[in-house]
């Protein structure tokens, strides 16, 4: 019993943090965050960028996590399994699959991974903080949600394929789909 007890703490709390992830990317990220995740949104060279200090702060939160779960409580050491997996998934989905900064390179042609991608590829399409849309790293709202959000709150069409490839930073869109968003790779 308390092995599924350990299995439904570890899913809950990836489940949970998809929600603690979107909050963080729209009210600290695009708040008062953006002086780190402000390199994420522009073309820059080199492997590393400022927004990885994100994913340092939280692998401590996860070790902190780990430290006191181990030392006091067994459920919150399946909580850091459940926010260190999360991790390893944000990593694989947004900077591999998302961004190509890997030297493989695949794109989805059709299915979720696609909408992800997509959803992903729109948040990218306004320059600055404000005015952004998808928040999430594992859940994509619907495209065509997404691209009427931006009409209204921009007031500008957006074009057909918009989501369908890179956004570059003069806002123009790249002819080739898998190429990586503002440079990254």
């Amino acid at each position: 019993m308390q092995v599924l007890l350990n299995i439904l703490i570890v899913v809950g709390t990836v489940v949970v943090m998809e929600g603690v992830a979107y909050a963080s990317h729209r009210w600290i990220m695009h708040g008062w965050g953006w002086g780190w995740h402000q390199s994420h949104h522009e073309e820059h060279d080199g492997i590393f960028e400022q927004n990885d200090l994100y994913a340092v702060v939280f692998a401590g939160v996860a070790i902190l996590l780990f430290a006191v779960g181990a030392a006091h409580s067994p459920s919150l050491f399946y909580v850091a399994v459940g926010v260190t997996i999360y991790g390893a998934l944000y990593f694989v989905v947004h900077d591999g699959l998302v961004h190509q900064r890997w030297p493989f390179r695949r794109v989805p042609k059709s299915g979720y991974l696609k909408r992800l991608v997509q959803a992903h590829r729109l948040h990218h399409a306004i320059e600055g903080k404000d005015g952004a849309v998808s928040f999430g790293f594992l859940y994509a709202p619907p495209v065509d949600e997404l691209r009427a959000a931006l009409k209204r709150r921009h007031g500008r069409r957006l074009g057909r394929d918009s989501g369908s490839g890179s956004v570059r930073p003069d806002g123009s869109r790249a002819s080739d789909p898998g190429e990586p968003i503002h440079g990254d790779g």
